[in-house]
């Protein structure tokens, strides 16, 4: 893939915004930081269009309250053809992590994951979707 270069002109408040952000986010210059800025936008915008996405929806929750995974399981199985697969972590003695995978129509996956993650009891909960195409 070719690359082109150009100028860009910032006031220094937005220039030192962007150094924080390539700082922070371990980006080796600028114009890594760019790229990653404009494809996450464009990603961003394909969910606007409700085009189809995949993604994961993670939940951390106290593992011994049952009705927690039983309720979760429900929803994955009433969404059962935008489910591709679920994989639970212990992170300690109490808290569980799942990761479920999903692709479909990014408006029907951010409902999925609305979905589980106001299940009473997620203590966090957090849908990341990216382009599938």
């Amino acid at each position: 893939m070719a690359v082109s270069r150009f100028g860009v002109s910032l006031d220094e408040d937005l220039l030192k915004a962007l150094d924080n952000y390539v700082s922070e986010n371990a980006f080796s210059n600028r114009s890594q930081a760019i790229r990653h800025l404009i494809e996450k936008n464009m990603v961003e915008e394909k969910w606007k269009c409700d085009n189809i996405v995949a993604g994961a929806v993670v939940l951390v929750f106290d593992h011994s309250k049952k009705e927690i995974i039983k309720k979760s399981a429900a929803i994955q199985y009433a969404h059962k053809t935008h489910i591709l697969s679920s994989q639970s972590f212990f992170l300690n003695e109490i808290n569980l992590m799942e990761i479920i995978a999903v692709k479909g129509p990014s408006r029907i996956l951010t409902e999925i994951s609305d979905q589980l993650i106001s299940i009473k009891g997620i203590q966090h909960g957090k849908l990341v979707m990216s382009k599938a195409e």
